[in-house]
């Protein structure tokens, strides 16, 4: 049962983020809640031992302080601080976890590209009348949900949880 959780929660969260970034420029709080949540519940089927369960939560804590530092500078939104970290701790201080950061980089490297490139095109794009969410022409911001969850889903297979929740089934 528990694998099922750990296949559904984490993308399904990551993809309701995404979209919701994108329509709303905005992560609701609910969200990295429930992966926290979800993570400290699911966690003791998967078979990680105190300590490695430790380490994944030092691993969100650390995740945290530098987002922390990036959104007090302006330089990340609040909710897509909170987002990285609820999913870092999924990953705890693993490579997965190295993957993951990597793939949101670049993930959000491209996001950011295009959409200034659709901005800087904002006359074109609404004359051709292509389906862009107003908040990507009219926001000042990036919604950098959408990269966390490309990496997120990226990295997904290679995350602890995946890997025990498979072991458990075969």
């Amino acid at each position: 049962m528990y694998e099922a959780a750990v296949f559904v929660i984490f993308p399904l969260c990551l993809v309701v983020a995404a979209f919701t970034d994108l329509f709303e420029m905005t992560v609701p709080n609910r969200i990295p809640a429930i992966l926290l949540t979800s993570f400290i519940l699911i966690a003791p089927f998967s078979g990680l031992s105190l300590p490695e369960f430790g380490w994944h939560i030092l691993a969100g804590v650390t995740v945290f302080s530098v987002v922390f530092g990036l959104f007090a500078i302006n330089v990340m939104g609040g909710g897509d601080a909170k987002l990285l970290t609820a999913a870092a701790v999924w990953y705890g201080f693993t490579t997965s976890l190295l993957h993951f950061l990597i793939y949101v980089a670049y993930g959000g490297g491209l996001l950011t590209l295009l959409i200034l490139l659709v901005r800087s095109n904002s006359n074109t794009v609404m004359a051709l009348n292509l389906p862009v969410p107003h908040s990507i022409l009219t926001a000042k911001k990036i919604p950098y949900a959408i990269a966390i969850c490309v990496g997120g889903l990226a990295a997904f297979p290679q995350s602890p949880l995946v890997l025990a929740a498979l072991e458990q089934i075969r």
